[in-house]
């Protein structure tokens, strides 16, 4: 089905929905995560907070990825009114505004979800979001993320300088860069070729998921010295609708949709660190996996070897400058990275 097709339906449904009560909101909104996946299920929780804290009011229908329009479409289909809302992994659309894909994953910016949580509350995240995303036709309103991802090693990790010379494999764009910049050799290879790629020795370790994914898919069996809690990598995944929507709601409505978003990023990040500490546990009482956990001041290291990449990545765009200029201002107020 063409983008058209998509737009004359969508113009039909608004024109049946016009009749509706008031007191009466239905949204769909489609994830990037497929059915199966737990984030997925997670995010239907969401629905049922929107309609307990509404008190039935708004009604959220979540579609997994690929449902209506593909993953890197629904900002479009957004605007459009062709689904009303997306759950989704902002670097996506880094191409038409560079700063996005610096605020949905400064690598090395964060040790924990709650002190993204902060910037975008109190921060100037949120209002960066919305200056961004409201041109397009979108209202931000709020963040969440499954957690911050583990580190799969073979190797011993304690800190900055055991990255030297390190073969990690790291997708292209600032993860590498950054592993780059940190004197490691960063190996670009798929997803599927992880496990094998570190049997066969051809890389030492791999940014790649939670520390339970990683666990569940056996990559502790050949890579016994995991870092967890990891020290780089956390998406940003923004919860935004059509702004004309959003606009139209009556103000109770619009907290409930914003309290509901921020209790579910809670809910959602502290479900993901439950299963990432169970797996910990019982990869640690095999005997067989040693868990290295960065000190503070090394993780401030990283960050600031990752600084130099941001700052790159802020001449992109004035937005981008601006983003840059807005964390690092965060971070400093902190304490959270180096001079």
């Amino acid at each position: 089905m063409t983008m058209r097709h998509l737009l004359l339906g969508a113009a039909a449904g608004i024109a049946l929905a016009s009749g509706a009560s008031a007191q009466e909101h239905t949204f769909r909104f489609q994830s990037s995560d497929p059915a199966g996946n737990t984030n997925f299920q997670l995010q239907k929780e969401w629905a049922r907070m929107v309609d307990e804290k509404s008190g039935g009011r708004i009604a959220v229908e979540m579609l997994p990825v690929e449902t209506i329009v593909a993953h890197n479409e629904t900002q479009d289909a957004v605007a459009a009114g062709i689904i009303d809302g997306h759950f989704t992994d902002t670097s996506y659309f880094a191409g038409k505004e560079p700063a996005l894909g610096l605020i949905a994953n400064p690598v090395g910016a964060w040790s924990s979800p709650d002190q993204m949580f902060d910037f975008m509350e109190t921060g100037g995240g949120k209002e960066l979001m919305n200056e961004m995303l409201e041109p397009y036709g979108l209202h931000f309103i709020g963040a969440t993320t499954p957690g911050l991802e583990a580190f799969v090693s073979k190797v011993p990790l304690d800190g900055v300088d055991d990255l030297q010379g390190l073969k990690v494999r790291a997708p292209e764009g600032m993860v590498q860069r950054v592993f780059a910049a940190a004197g490691a050799a960063p190996v670009n290879l798929p997803g599927s070729e992880v496990f094998t790629s570190l049997d066969k020795g051809v890389i030492d370790a791999a940014d790649y998921n939670t520390f339970s994914t990683n666990e569940a898919q056996g990559l502790h069996d050949i890579a016994t010295h995991p870092v967890f809690p990891g020290f780089h990598s956390m998406p940003l995944i923004e919860v935004s609708m059509n702004k004309a929507a959003w606009d139209a709601l009556p103000e109770d409505l619009q907290q409930a949709m914003t309290e509901s978003v921020r209790e579910f990023a809670q809910y959602q990040s502290q479900t993901v660190l439950e299963n990432d500490r169970a797996a910990a546990e019982k990869a640690e009482a095999s005997g067989k996996v040693t868990i290295h956990d960065w000190s503070d001041e090394e993780r401030a290291k990283f960050r600031g070897i990752a600084r130099t990449q941001w700052e790159e990545a802020a001449s992109a765009s004035p937005a981008s400058q601006k983003v840059y200029d807005t964390l690092t201002a965060y971070l400093q107020e902190k304490g959270l990275l180096t001079e």
